[in-house]
C-alpha cells in the first residue's frame, strides 16, 4: 500500500513496539549472519531473506529446514544470537527512532522483539536508544511471530486492552501477529507496505504523538 500522504490520526491506549527494522536497522548484521547460514546448509541466500525478518530464528529454520529435528533449530538458534549480539556493525537507528522513544516518556508502550535479551538490549545501545521499561523477548514467549503471543503478552503487562493498542512493526510475520491479536498496525518502512499494514510510514520521523488524557494517546501518523 502506499504511505501516507494525508495524515492518518489513531487513538489508542497503548503502543507496542517492534524493534528490527521498526526502531533500530539491523539489516546489514541479518543479512551477513543468515546468509551465512544460508550457505552452510546449500539454500538460497535471497529466498532464505524472504522468510527471516519478524521471526525467532528456530522458527525461521523451521519453515527453511522442514524435515530438521526441532531440537536441533533451537541450539542452531542459541549460536546465532550469540553471533548477532557479537555484530553490531552497522547497526543505527532508524530516523526518527530517538524522538519517537523520548516522546513516548510517561505514556504506557512496550517492545515486543524476537531478539533475547542480550540482542535487544546490545542493539538499542548500539543505536543510542533508550529501552522501554516494559520489553517482551523471545524469552517472554512460547511462540513466535506471527503468533500474536507476545503482542498479547506485552498489552497485558501494561493494563490495556487488545483492542486499544497500536502495534508498530516492519515486517510480515510482525504485522500478521499484531492483526491476529486484534491490533491495528502502523507499518515502518517499505517491507511493511507489502503486507498491508493498516497505515504506512517511511520511518518514524513521520510519526507524532501527544497525550489526550484519561490515559489516551493521539497518534498523528504520515
Amino acid at each position: 500500500m502506499p504511505a501516507a500522504t494525508v495524515p492518518t490520526v489513531l487513538t489508542a491506549r497503548a503502543l507496542l513496539l517492534d524493534m528490527d527494522g521498526t526502531l533500530v536497522n539491523s539489516d546489514a548484521v541479518v543479512e551477513r549472519i543468515w546468509r551465512r547460514w544460508a550457505d552452510r546448509h546449500g539454500l538460497d541466500g535471497d529466498e532464505v531473506m524472504k522468510v527471516v525478518h519478524g521471526r525467532q530464528g528456530y522458527a525461521s529454520m523451521a519453515l527453511l529446514l522442514p524435515g530438521r529435528p526441532m531440537e536441533q533449530n533451537h541450539a542452531d538458534n542459541a549460536r546465532m544470537l550469540a553471533e548477532e549480539t557479537a555484530d553490531m556493525d552497522g547497526v543505527v537507528p532508524v530516523p526518527g527512532a530517538a524522538a519517537f522513544l523520548a516522546s513516548l516518556r510517561g505514556l504506557p508502550h512496550a517492545l515486543v522483539t524476537s531478539a533475547d535479551v542480550a540482542l535487544s538490549t546490545a542493539r538499542m545501545a548500539a543505536a543510542g536508544l533508550a529501552l522501554p521499561d516494559v520489553r517482551v523477548t523471545a524469552e517472554s514467549v512460547g511462540a513466535s511471530k506471527p503468533d500474536p503471543e507476545g503482542f498479547l503478552k506485552g498489552a497485558a503487562e501494561l493494563g490495556v486492552d487488545p483492542a486499544d493498542c497500536v502495534v508498530f512493526e516492519d515486517s510480515g510475520a510482525g504485522i500478521q501477529a499484531g492483526r491476529a491479536a486484534g491490533m491495528r498496525v502502523v507499518g515502518v518502512g517499505p517491507r511493511a507496505g507489502l503486507h498491508g499494514p493498516d497505515v504506512l510510514v517511511q520511518d518514524l520521523r513521520r510519526v507524532r504523538v501527544e497525550a489526550i488524557g484519561g490515559g489516551a494517546v493521539r497518534l498523528v501518523v504520515g
